[in-house]
């Protein structure tokens, strides 16, 4: 099911890390069509990755997490991808996020603290919450209609989230929300049990079904003082563009590449009664697959080394902002082409919902939508150009 021999693993450490990802996808692609089928949301996983630790591998060292590296989340995010794509983007998030917030530690430092220690020793699952129907992504700059006002002992915060994906199993989301009388939006860190949390249930989508990402509710929830965890735009200060985002370009490939040993299987197995052999051996099959190989190919080699260079040589990771945008654009459309053609070779069979292709199609398209947008990359990519010229 999985490369024996993967070119991109290098050290002991990381074939641990890619044998763990492995176990777990396997056991996920037995579930990741009821999963589809019904966009009931995989539990089930989500106890395994808690159990393995898997949910703790970013979290910082010091406080009991892994702190994995950049090219080892890549790594195994793209394995995982490979049993099922909804659970993975899903937990990428969470992994993300704690890797962003070790990285930067620009929290509190006794806040940083707690949360990694429920993350660890309680199997805490954390997300942001930021987008909303009226801005849409929160990249695109939007200022949040999420409200929180200060109080003599704490915060209210009201407000309306969309796109919240692990709403179903999160116990933590930190909400951007516009500081009353002020100018300013600060994230906050809220615990789903709060009074006044609640969701509904709004995720009926082509793709990606099961992330479960539902909308958010907030209405006059109250939270303590050290719940203001962060001013946005502190991250600034840094410089640093958001290396983490890379897990979403490794689901889509991950996911692509479930297509391509599906497709292979299928090609080297399949003999239409007008043959005497497999169609893996007629030309415009191979060109297909090969087609495949070179758009995979192409995208894991720019993934996995910019992944490389930004956990190489820290000093450059304020400047590789657009390759890491650049990264995602490359993969997500590498993963479309990918599905595609795999479906072309499959044939009128593949859109039945009795094989994986239709599914592996339906939830590539999803990454599309994923930050950054292929519109913004573009232009990121020429202003760079034009300052370099």
């Amino acid at each position: 099911m999985f490369d024996k021999d993967h070119v991109f693993i290098k050290t002991a450490r990381q074939k641990e890390l890619y044998e763990l990802a492995r176990s777990h996808a396997e056991d996920f692609s037995r579930r990741a069509d009821h999963y589809d089928e019904t966009g009931d949301f995989p539990f089930e996983n989500f106890e395994a990755l808690k159990a393995s630790g898997y949910t703790g591998l970013t979290a910082s060292e010091e406080y009991g997490g892994k702190n994995i590296s950049l090219y080892e989340l890549v790594l195994i995010q793209e394995a995982l991808a490979q049993g099922d794509g909804p659970t993975t983007l899903g937990i990428g998030w969470h992994l993300g996020i704690m890797m962003d917030l070790s990285l930067r530690r620009e929290w509190d430092e006794e806040t940083f603290k707690a949360l990694c220690r429920r993350v660890i020793n309680d199997k805490h699952i954390v997300n942001r919450a930021a987008t909303e129907q009226g801005t849409g992504s929160p990249t695109r700059g939007g200022k949040p209609a999420t409200e929180a006002g200060k109080e003599h002992d704490g915060w209210r915060v009201t407000g309306h989230k969309t796109f919240t994906t692990l709403a179903p199993v999160a116990d933590e989301f930190i909400v951007t929300a516009s500081m009353k009388d002020s100018d300013d939006v600060g994230g906050f860190l809220v615990n789903r049990h709060l009074d006044g949390v609640s969701f509904e249930e709004t995720w009926d989508t082509l793709g990606m079904r099961a992330t479960r990402s539902d909308d958010l509710f907030l209405k006059n929830v109250k939270i303590p003082p050290d719940a203001f965890v962060e001013r946005i735009g502190w991250q600034d200060k840094n410089h640093l563009p958001p290396g983490w985002l890379l897990h979403i370009p490794a689901c889509y490939i991950g996911i692509a590449l479930a297509a391509r040993r599906d497709v292979i299987d299928f090609a080297a197995n399949y003999q239409p009664n007008s043959l005497d052999h497999p169609i893996k051996d007629l030309q415009h099959v191979q060109q297909k697959i090969g087609a495949i190989e070179l758009e995979l190919m192409k995208a894991r080699y720019m993934m996995y080394g910019v992944a490389e260079q930004w956990d190489r040589d820290p000093e450059r990771r304020p400047h590789l902002g657009p390759e890491l945008s650049a990264v995602k654009y490359t993969a997500t459309n590498a993963a479309v082409k990918a599905v595609d053609l795999a479906m072309r070779v499959v044939g009128g069979t593949s859109i039945f919902r009795s094989k994986p292709f239709e599914r592996y199609y339906r939830d590539v398209r999803a990454g599309i939508h994923n930050p950054p947008s292929d519109d913004a990359v573009l232009s990121i990519l020429g202003k760079r150009g034009f300052q370099e010229s």
